[in-house]
């Protein structure tokens, strides 16, 4: 069962939301200055993470009134365990690097998107269970629906083509059974998603 309020996970789907400024950043800003930015912001994100873990005074009074609540138990164990922030900057840098512009923006758009219209979706209407991780068949549906979207209205706004479409569609059924066993992948969703699009979108 999930170890967090349904409140608490749309306040932790819109922190997610909120990083479309990534895509936006590729977007508008050259590749170098994008993977310097992301790099930079990911090196901070793991260092708060880690001084939260260890109960550094400055971070906890901060970190741990912003963002305490909403994480999983599997981020407040013993063992030191990175949220989801740090895969999705790592994505991000990744994504920039790897993909041209479109594919990047798209990929990342993808997983943000997508994942959150899964998370919510299947946490209020799921009801038939696929696996031991309560994942559901209505939220996995939603995660290909909500990308197969993102992809379609992708390739309207700057004229791809057909095979852009197909490609990217192919990517989100793929990037979907990632999401869906993801741990029995040890890959986090947030990093192996986009990472999967963008290499389908590039084909």
């Amino acid at each position: 069962m999930p170890d967090i309020s349904y409140s608490q996970e749309i306040r932790r789907k819109l922190v997610h939301l909120s990083s479309l400024w990534m895509p936006a950043l590729i977007f508008f800003v050259p590749n170098r200055l994008c993977a310097a930015i992301f790099g930079g912001v990911l090196i901070f994100n793991l260092l708060v993470e880690y001084g939260y873990h260890k109960k550094w005074p400055v971070v906890c009074k901060t970190y741990g009134r912003l963002f305490g609540k909403m994480l999983h138990t599997t981020e407040t164990d013993t063992r030191f365990r990175p949220s989801g922030a740090p895969y999705v900057l790592a994505a991000a840098l990744c994504c920039c690097l790897l993909f041209s512009r479109l594919n990047a923006v798209t990929a990342l758009v993808v997983m943000l998107i997508s994942d959150t219209a899964a998370a919510l979706i299947g946490r209020a209407f799921g009801k038939h269970r696929i696996n031991h991780n309560s994942k559901s068949i209505e939220g996995s549906v939603a995660f290909f629906l909500f990308g197969s979207a993102v992809i379609c209205c992708a390739a309207a706004l700057f004229g791809a083509d057909e095979g852009f479409i197909v490609r990217g569609c192919i990517g989100v059924f793929i990037a979907m059974w990632a999401e869906l066993y993801k741990n029995r992948l040890k890959i986090d969703d947030n990093l192996s998603v986009p990472l999967i699009i963008g290499v389908c979108l590039s084909l």
